[in-house]
């Protein structure tokens, strides 16, 4: 049987992380709720959809172009932290203790899902650091392997124009515990460790 419940619980199932028992959930919810809820949670993803756009400067999401964190004189426009995703830029602002640039790759490399070079924001990355007086990249890519080819490949390309690379160090989570953290995370946090 199929429904306008079965499609809306299809249609809450095709988002990512949601799984066929909250998709159901969330379908019921939603025909529970009041007409004027319902239009307002249509009307922000309508206007969500069409007033979002990828800045031509860092390809992060915007409703302005450039964005703002590309068009705020505040920031270090020396620096540039290379990401995979524009969540990934949210992540770093939250933490509130960068205040350089972003550009945002849109993936990282992975062959075997047919992600190359060319399916990648790397071209605008390059060009863009022609145009800048850019003095370091933050390799910010993920820790898994796509994320530290990515981070391999970027770095031997932009060693050969001169520019300090460096990669966002690993290590425990706050309140992490030791015994159960992995090898590769353990090594991480031992090679990169501070002075106190």
């Amino acid at each position: 049987m199929d429904t306008p419940l079965d499609r809306l619980t299809e249609q809450f199932r095709r988002l990512p992380g949601i799984g066929i028992k909250t998709a159901r959930k969330l379908a019921y919810y939603m025909v529970q709720q009041p007409e004027e809820s319902v239009n307002a949670f249509i009307g922000a993803i309508r206007d969500a959809k069409s007033q979002m756009h990828f800045c031509s400067v860092c390809f992060n999401l915007s409703s302005t172009d450039p964005c703002p964190i590309c068009s705020d004189p505040r920031r270090d426009h020396s620096i540039i932290c290379v990401v995979e995703t524009p969540q990934d830029v949210l992540a770093i602002e939250r933490s509130g203790d960068y205040h350089g640039l972003y550009h945002v790759l849109h993936g990282a490399l992975s062959p075997l899902d047919g992600v190359g070079v060319d399916d990648l924001r790397i071209k605008e990355l390059l060009q863009r650091l022609q145009d800048t007086e850019v003095k370091e990249v933050i390799l910010a890519t993920d820790p898994d392997v796509e994320g530290e080819a990515t981070a391999l490949y970027l770095a031997r390309l932009l060693k050969t124009a001169g520019i300090r690379v460096t990669r966002i160090a690993r290590g425990l989570p706050m309140g992490g515990d030791i015994e159960y953290a992995d090898e590769a995370t353990l090594a991480g946090a031992v090679a990169n460790r501070q002075e106190m």
